[in-house]
């Protein structure tokens, strides 16, 4: 959405995600935090949450297996059962297998689940089926739309990674997802991972219809301008982006108690300074630093939604009206004269200029093609 449309609040937008056909609307909701990530949401929590993101429009919920072991899983399946309207990804790459040792809700693995699984690696071809076929099941599904593998790459996996991306390529895992998507069983598949180079390998192995990329492209963080957007756009691949808030240092700013929260542990000074000044240069324009993170990413032509990690109904309210914010082009004019952003990246701005150049030139084109249909006689 535009800096002129969020002037006007009303329905949250929509674009479309690569080559699937899906219209999914720009500001969708990411379930981790119901999988009591990092603390405890209640059921009833988690069931209101979900019906306030769709009764403020949001059509698009993304989901995992590794959130809360399943947990996430089963809220979203629960809520949306009866709710063919929307467009749900879940992910692939981590099998779930009982585990007795779990009694409890102690933080494993940032979660804070009683389920009693432990998960596994696995991005082999039977694998991958497994993975979707365990999800429609604990979704209490017939289908999913999207399917991404869950967080392949050198960093997360180290000395594991070649074994990995073994299983994924060699191995048949690649081929498992062209299967489901060619035989029409989910509308398309990516990849969802927070490093930009495990994006660029698995592109290289195979036509991704959507790219959901966690923290990666963000108001602090630019660096996916310098070779994925533009192989993105050149692919057809749309981004979806994740942690949008770089894991809570961009929703809460500088100023809260305790440490800032980046990348998923403590914010190094160098990042709390910076992101100070992103703060402090937004307050001199009267905008919520959360509104700026979530405006800047949706101005970039690749990207087609994004999915903060929202935990309760006054969350999905709050979000909402954050995404709807007005915000001057001024600001924008300020991170780009400042170095705070990037002078390419993309602002609303450039999107106003875009159309109203568009909508410029578009009586002449009809003219033109009028002419071209009725020549002279």
């Amino acid at each position: 959405m535009t800096d002129a449309a969020r002037a006007a609040p009303g329905p949250i937008a929509r674009r479309m995600l690569g080559a699937t056909g899906l219209a999914i609307t720009e500001l969708g909701l990411g379930t981790a935090p119901l999988g009591n990530l990092y603390q405890p949401v209640g059921d009833d929590i988690a069931r209101a949450t979900l019906a306030a993101a769709r009764s403020a429009g949001m059509n698009h919920i993304d989901t995992a297996p590794h959130y809360g072991r399943g947990l996430s899983e089963r809220r979203v399946g629960d809520a949306i059962r009866a709710a063919p309207d929307m467009v749900l990804s879940t992910k692939v790459g981590r099998l779930l297998h009982p585990d007795r040792s779990v009694v409890d809700d102690r933080l494993r693995d940032g979660f804070r689940s009683p389920m009693p699984f432990a998960a596994r690696y696995d991005y082999s071809h039977d694998g991958i089926l497994r993975s979707h076929e365990d999800s429609l099941q604990r979704l209490g599904l017939a289908s999913v739309d999207i399917l991404y593998v869950h967080d392949i790459g050198r960093v997360t996996h180290g000395d594991a990674h070649e074994r990995y991306w073994a299983q994924l390529t060699t191995g048949g895992g690649l081929r498992a997802l062209e299967r489901l998507r060619d035989e029409g069983t989910i509308a398309g598949f990516g990849i969802g991972v927070n490093e930009v180079d495990a994006c660029h390998d698995v592109m290289r192995a195979a036509k991704l219809d959507a790219i959901l990329l966690a923290g990666r492209y963000t108001l602090l963080e630019q660096g996916a301008l310098d070779r994925l957007l533009p192989a993105c756009a050149a692919a057809g691949t749309s981004i979806v982006v994740g942690g949008p808030y770089n894991s809570g240092i961009l929703a809460t700013g500088t100023g809260r108690r305790g440490p800032c929260r980046y990348d998923y542990g403590p914010a190094p000074a160098t990042v709390v300074d910076r992101v100070a000044a992103i703060e402090a240069t937004c307050a001199r324009h009267g905008v919520p630093l959360p509104a700026a993170a979530l405006a800047f990413v949706l101005a970039h032509p690749q990207v087609a939604g994004v999915i903060p990690g929202i935990a309760s109904p006054e969350q999905v309210a709050r979000t909402v009206a954050l995404y709807h914010h007005p915000i001057p082009a001024a600001l924008w004019q300020e991170l780009r004269a400042t170095g705070l952003i990037r002078a390419d990246a993309p602002v609303p701005a450039d999107m106003d200029r875009a159309r109203g150049a568009r909508a410029a030139t578009e009586p002449h084109r009809r003219h033109a093609a009028s002419a071209r249909a009725n020549p002279p006689r």
